[in-house]
């Protein structure tokens, strides 16, 4: 059985042979985790917290900033979460659904992940100034993560989030799910090809929405790398980490996701490839 929704401003489509109500759930996640993480509705949770003090958060949404602050300080900057103020300043502030222009409350453009203060015992999150978090690299792979947990009894499923994939057990064949790399500069071919089986596969470019990839550590958008790729035991991490390889560049990209135990491969605009040593083995 094979399912599509647009949500989160991309197409979902779920394959797996389960019962409806199963998909039902797995897509109730996408709505679940738009409805607390979305930064282009002033109404989420997200777009509630405010400067001063520590505001209480829903689990959901304090795993999701927790796993960014996380990422942010592993990737020394790379990866921060509080570019939402310059993201919209670029034009990134339209809400998929209908088209309005989502307000962004002013920020200066030196605030980091510096300024986010988190309490685990409280379950509470404090901004310490003015600043947009945006949690577009970390909530769909969130709510990927969420639908695969549901799916994972039925052993065989494959979930497509916009090009963000978690492929679960085998392919109708009964063989590890075949897995096709965009060539950054050619519509329709193909770069490389993978096998997977229980991972997810993400990848940050700079072709269609990936032209808005920021670099956060020197300003301006990310322009050393055409597309970055990650394999990874779950889409939360292999897309955050995507993100921060993307900024990161080639070299310090491919010991970055060497350091954080996962694969993936990296292609610069010229169009040379790095990867890490265990990726066609992944």
């Amino acid at each position: 059985m094979t399912r599509t929704e647009v949500v989160m401003g991309t197409r979902i489509t779920i394959e797996v042979s389960a019962p409806e109500e199963v998909l039902a759930r797995s897509f109730a996640w996408f709505h679940e985790v738009e409805s607390c993480c979305s930064r282009f509705d002033p109404a989420s949770e997200l777009m509630r917290l405010a400067p001063g003090d520590a505001k209480p958060a829903t689990p959901m949404l304090f795993e999701a900033v927790r796993f960014a602050l996380m990422v942010a300080e592993e990737s020394g900057g790379a990866f921060d979460p509080t570019v939402g103020h310059r993201m919209a300043a670029r034009g990134f502030n339209r809400e998929h659904r209908t088209g309005t222009v989502a307000d962004s409350p002013d920020a200066d453009d030196d605030v980091s992940y510096h300024d986010v203060d988190l309490d685990a015992a409280m379950h509470t999150i404090r901004l310490r100034r003015p600043l947009t978090l945006d949690l577009g690299a970390v909530a769909k792979g969130l709510a990927v993560d969420a639908a695969a947990r549901e799916l994972q009894p039925f052993g065989d499923f494959a979930i497509d989030a916009g090009g963000d994939l978690y492929l679960g057990g085998c392919n109708p064949h009964g063989e590890p799910w075949a897995i096709g790399i965009r060539h950054p500069r050619m519509d329709g071919e193909l770069i490389a090809r993978l096998r997977v089986s229980n991972q997810a596969v993400c990848t940050s470019g700079d072709y269609e929405r990936g032209r808005h990839i920021l670099n956060p550590r020197a300003g301006g958008v990310a322009g050393s790398v055409a597309s970055a790729t990650v394999v990874a035991s779950g889409a939360m991490l292999a897309d955050a980490l995507a993100t921060a390889a993307f900024v990161m560049g080639p070299d310090e990209g491919v010991s970055f996701l060497t350091r954080m135990g996962v694969e993936g491969l990296i292609v610069t605009p010229e169009l040379e490839c790095f990867e890490t040593r265990g990726l066609r083995h992944a």
